[in-house]
């Protein structure tokens, strides 16, 4: 996934391609391969080549605070956008997720019904967009407490969809 963020005043372009427990990132052409380890519902040990280090992740929609090595960055998304609208972090275990429309479309179906129970990568809904059919999964087990979507609706990119706790 390609993004823009802000940290500080400063704007970065970023690449990252995640594989089971090893993400790639390039920061503005500087690769970085890292492997993690997740801790609890924010932390993790993130490694890169012989170093370790200790990570906490806070993130409300498109802005994230990380603390790393004793100081704390925080690093806006320009284009929330082009978040995915399952995150596929893992790191949704507690509270509600958002599924959010990746970019204008319509639905074309709604796979649950509010109120079901369902898990990780379950197909909430299905959005066409530029004559191609997305299916947009959970990124955790739990509920479906709201649906904000009906088959034939027009939505925005961003638009949340639905709701997962």
């Amino acid at each position: 996934m390609k993004l823009k963020a802000q940290l500080g005043e400063i704007e970065h372009s970023l690449s990252i391609t995640i594989d089971g427990q090893k993400v790639n990132v390039d920061v503005d052409g500087r690769a970085h391969q890292l492997e993690f380890r997740k801790r609890d519902a924010n932390r993790y040990v993130l490694m890169e080549e012989s170093r370790v280090f200790d990570c906490r992740i806070e993130s409300k929609r498109e802005n994230f605070i990380v603390h790393l090595r004793q100081r704390e960055y925080s690093i806006d998304i320009i284009d929330p956008k082009r978040l995915p609208s399952a995150q596929s972090g893992g790191g949704h275990d507690h509270g509600l997720v958002e599924i959010v429309a990746p970019m204008p479309g319509k639905i074309v179906r709604v796979l649950v019904d509010q109120g079901a129970e369902v898990v990780s990568g379950t197909g909430i809904l299905i959005v066409e967009a530029m004559k191609m059919q997305n299916e947009l999964k959970t990124p955790k087990s739990g509920k479906v407490v709201t649906i904000k979507a009906q088959p034939g609706a027009t939505v925005n990119a961003g638009e949340v969809l639905a709701v997962i706790e």
